[in-house]
């Protein structure tokens, strides 16, 4: 059922996008990205896309009607927590074709600003790996076209990349983050008492999910754990959280703005 001031693309009607769109609404998007994988004996297998897509809803709401949060990819490339029963993995390439199909999908819509905003770690070197192409890829076909007196002056393919992508408007703005990218280092470290971060199920994941989804972490676990999640609190989890909302926020505003 669509909620006043909705964000979450899934949620509305084709007419109800349509007619969003023609508003001139929704003119940037957030693809939350995560994992399914085990966070410890204390918090439940979507802790990576439950915080990303918070964060997410989060971001577009301060910027309603400007931004819509399309359908999170769920599952990661977490191959690495496979030693772990109930944790589920995807190929690097299959992963990212899906990834890609998602943006494009966006971009032939019209919605030409796309943040994937990431909260797993083991999608980080697989996106960064590719998104510069992707980026020579959308901007080509879908962005803004080069004029016939910059294709004249292009004589290699450094040129033609540096045309293609270094302008003010290509016409596409892709963009990749994990949400903790946008918490300064700095700020992360006053909060937090341990020296693991952001970690993987300790103080600054099990903080945040206390704060932000409490339902998903099994407080009496905490303690058999021997890692720094037992300094985690919810009102840590509320500073870093907050944090990155502001951040996340300001990134797509800039990017609406361009």
């Amino acid at each position: 059922m669509k909620r006043d001031n909705e964000v979450r693309l899934e949620n509305h009607t084709r007419r109800e996008f349509r007619e969003a769109l023609a508003a001139g609404h929704f003119r940037a998007a957030i693809i939350a990205t995560g994992s399914i994988e085990q966070h410890m004996e204390h918090m439940e297998f979507p802790q990576d896309i439950t915080s990303s897509t918070y964060v997410a809803e989060r971001a577009a709401g301060n910027l309603y009607p400007g931004v819509v949060v399309s359908v999170p990819m769920n599952i990661g490339i977490s191959e690495h927590h496979m030693g772990f029963p109930g944790t589920m993995t995807a190929r690097s390439e299959s992963w990212l074709a899906v990834l890609f199909d998602a943006v494009e999908s966006l971009v032939r819509h019209g919605i030409k600003r796309v943040l994937i905003l990431n909260g797993h770690g083991g999608n980080v070197s697989p996106v960064l790996g590719v998104i510069h192409q992707w980026r020579q890829l959308l901007t080509a076909n879908h962005g803004n076209p080069l004029s016939e007196s910059v294709k004249a002056g292009v004589r290699t393919h450094s040129d033609y990349v540096s045309a293609l992508l270094d302008r003010n408007d290509t016409g596409v703005d892709l963009r990749f983050n994990s949400y903790w990218d946008l918490i300064p280092v700095e700020f992360a470290h006053e909060v937090l008492d341990g020296s693991d971060y952001p970690g993987h199920a300790g103080e600054f994941e099990t903080s945040f999910s206390l704060y932000a989804q409490p339902e998903v972490v099994r407080q009496e676990a905490i303690a058999h754990n021997d890692d720094d999640s037992s300094l985690a609190t919810a009102e840590k989890g509320r500073l870093v959280a907050d944090k990155a909302v502001e951040g996340v926020t300001a990134v797509v505003k800039e990017m609406l703005s361009g």
